[in-house]
């Protein structure tokens, strides 16, 4: 423990299980020294079980649908009152694809559902961003962080429409950096992470495989959702007040690399 976030104050979104990076970034935000408040939509907390981490954390879980611009103003609203001051870090953890959800190929997209694809794991970054600083609910220099992943760059066929959603997040969080970064000094990052087995990664088809592919192509190997926690609250902290506007890889080096020895090998059998 090295109190980076000691009395920072901040909101995190997504936690569902233990699994969950979210999850995993609350455990050590509170190791770390800072209070926050847990949120997730409706479903999800009757889904998940989120309130044990609440208990863990000593904290209070405040339901809010991330599409709704209503209940992020009670988000921002309600952990105010209950932090008692303005919010430093803010962690976004939310994607879902109805169609990769209910197995639409690509190419027979129900485009409803696609807009709602956009809607929860997109835009929703922006409408937290939006109606925080219109709430002036955000600190000087606070810190937000968005959970990306590299199909935004790169095409993996089971992604399906979720490609295109973290590829508008990873723009938002460029255009609004920008302009938090002028008014307030607030920077905003997205991390692209290796493939996780959590509980929204592993229904996607071929996750499995997929994952054991990784592993061999990364020469530090899959950076587990612990890991991933360490390094988010590197950037909730002090230590990274200049880096903003930034999709951070955070993949044992996978993003670099065309073909590993171990690739190599499998496939000369």
């Amino acid at each position: 423990m090295y109190n980076l976030l000691k009395g920072k104050r901040g909101i995190i979104t997504g936690a569902l299980d233990e699994n969950s990076i979210a999850w995993r970034v609350a455990l050590k935000a509170k190791e770390e020294g800072a209070t926050f408040t847990l949120t997730n939509a409706p479903i999800a907390l009757r889904m998940g079980k989120i309130k044990q981490l609440a208990d863990e954390c000593n904290t209070i879980v405040i339901p809010a649908d991330a599409t709704l611009v209503e209940d992020i103003e009670k988000l921002y609203q309600q952990s105010m009152e209950h932090l008692g001051g303005k919010i430093d870090f803010l962690l976004h953890s939310i994607g879902m694809s109805p169609n990769v959800r209910k197995d639409r190929p690509y190419n027979d997209l129900n485009y409803d559902w696609f807009l709602k694809t956009l809607d929860i794991s997109a835009l929703s970054f922006h409408k937290l961003m939006q109606v925080g600083e219109k709430a002036d609910a955000l600190n000087e220099k606070a810190s937000i962080v968005a959970l990306s992943y590299i199909a935004a760059q790169r095409t993996f066929p089971d992604y399906g429409d979720m490609a295109q959603a973290k590829a508008m997040l990873e723009s938002i969080a460029r255009s609004y950096g920008y302009k938090l970064g002028k008014s307030k000094k607030i920077r905003v990052n997205t991390i692209s992470q290796s493939p996780t087995p959590t509980t929204a990664g592993t229904g996607i088809s071929g996750f499995d495989v997929f994952l054991e592919y990784a592993e061999k192509m990364s020469p530090l190997g899959n950076a587990t959702a612990d890991d991933c926690a360490n390094y988010v609250i590197t950037l909730f902290s002090d230590l990274t007040e200049k880096v903003t506007m930034q999709n951070l890889y955070h993949d044992g080096g996978f993003s670099a690399m065309g073909i590993s020895e171990e690739i190599v090998a499998q496939f000369g059998k």
